[in-house]
């Protein structure tokens, strides 16, 4: 069966359970919705943006077009880091965002993107779905009139780019480099200058001088933003970044006025567009970095010492935060007890055998 197929069944059947139900009893049950959504992503990054245009259009069709959200890029309605801020007061009723942007208002909404040393894609789903994560963060962003899905994951993201290399913990004094909210606090410890700047806007600063280096996503997304022309020296792994999420905030005003069907079909498609965004960047990153190395990125890895220094500093920087804010702790102490449960597994089966297979391919292609 055809996925638009199944979706808009899966929908209907939401929406009508097991009876049969009449067009003037669907029409009734079925109320005409519509919502705006703006994003923080430009129109130029398809994995990104279109995670969001798939978003509704799924529930246009599981709703047979009674439920209709317009999408709009950043600059449309409101500057691209202020999504959160519109849905929270009602200037809109949905956003399409990162939590990790809005560090400055509170450091725990940084737990609904990535943390430094944190849980790769895998692993925040499964703590999202099975574990707290969604209990919790619905708790948090309750107390601004949001309620949060899951809208998106780029998977592990790279370390960035750099107009020179990166050797020892002293090359990142005084780097001028785009990263954002609690990246930018560890990495700021390591001695850089960090600077937030949405997507669209990177590129020109780091033409001008204006940064030094950029971390964004991957390889897929780095390529469409040519960072490579003026910054050719390309690290992993980003370490802050194992697993970012992407997040659907709703206006929950706007939320509970939704008939019970209707807020099954949000939670429905976006779970499936996560899926899309994850696909896309499993599929398309590998190929993408091989064309950038063809286009002259120099690929390196940081050296041990960096990664070493950044986890002793990590750890100090959340003891801080935890000592202040005791939302913070209760989010912090369950996210991290998540992953150490979950890592070592991870390590012993897909580590492993990930190692193994890169090694045989890596010696079938000499």
């Amino acid at each position: 069966m055809e996925r638009r197929s199944f979706l808009k069944k899966a929908g209907m059947g939401a929406i009508a359970g097991t009876a049969v139900i009449g067009a003037p009893a669907v029409a009734q049950e079925n109320p005409a919705v519509k919502w705006r959504m703006v994003s923080s992503f430009p129109r130029s990054l398809p994995a990104l943006y279109g995670t969001g245009e798939k978003f509704v259009k799924y529930v246009k069709e599981m709703s047979g077009g009674q439920f209709q959200i317009d999408s709009f890029p950043p600059g449309e309605i409101v500057p691209a880091l202020q999504v959160m801020d519109a849905v929270s007061n009602g200037t809109v009723q949905a956003g399409h965002t990162c939590g990790y942007y809005y560090f400055g208002k509170s450091p725990a909404y940084c737990f609904d993107t990535a943390v430094p040393f944190g849980l790769t894609a895998r692993q925040m789903n499964a703590w999202m779905i099975e574990g707290n994560g969604m209990k919790l963060l619905r708790e948090l962003f309750g107390q601004v009139n949001i309620v949060n899905f899951m809208l998106g994951n780029t998977a592990a993201q790279m370390g960035g780019w750099y107009r020179k290399e990166i050797k020892s913990i002293d090359d990142f004094k005084g780097l001028k480099m785009r990263t954002s909210g609690m990246n930018g606090e560890l990495l700021s410890r390591l001695g850089v200058v960090p600077q937030q700047i949405a997507g669209g806007d990177i590129y020109p600063s780091l033409e001008k001088g204006t940064l030094d280096a950029v971390e964004f996503v991957g390889p897929y997304d780095d390529e469409k933003l040519g960072f490579v022309k003026v910054a050719p020296h390309y690290y992993y792994p980003g370490f802050w970044e194992a697993g970012p999420q992407v997040s659907l905030y709703t206006n929950k005003d706007a939320y509970e006025a939704l008939p019970a069907h209707y807020k099954a079909v949000i939670d429905a498609a976006s779970r499936s567009a996560s899926a899309d965004m994850l696909a896309v960047y499993d599929s398309q990153n590998p190929q993408a970095l091989r064309r950038l190395i063809a286009s002259g990125a120099k690929l390196h890895e940081f050296p041990r010492e960096i990664m070493e220094v950044a986890y002793t500093k990590a750890q100090e920087m959340f003891k801080e935060y935890s000592d202040k804010d005791p939302m913070f702790k209760k989010i912090y102490d369950d996210y991290m007890a998540f992953r150490d449960d979950l890592a070592p597994w991870f390590n012993v089966v897909e580590g492993s055998y990930t190692r193994f297979l890169a090694a045989q391919i890596a010696k079938n292609r000499k």
